[in-house]
């Protein structure tokens, strides 16, 4: 995985968690399922390139 990725994915994950607490704080539940929905997606996307970097070493 090339260490954009691995930067661009944490950002993402950051940002969700981010919007998750501000959506609890304000009551905001759509905030809150968009933050939980920005860390499922960056960890699908970490899990992806697991995947590709475990065939490139064989």
């Amino acid at each position: 995985m090339g260490l954009d990725d691995k930067i661009g994915n944490k950002g993402q994950d950051l940002g969700g968690k981010v919007k998750e607490g501000l959506g609890k704080a304000t009551g905001n539940e759509n905030m809150e399922a968009e933050g939980h929905k920005d860390q499922a997606t960056s960890s699908l996307k970490d899990a992806g390139e697991n995947v590709k970097d475990a065939f490139k070493r064989d």
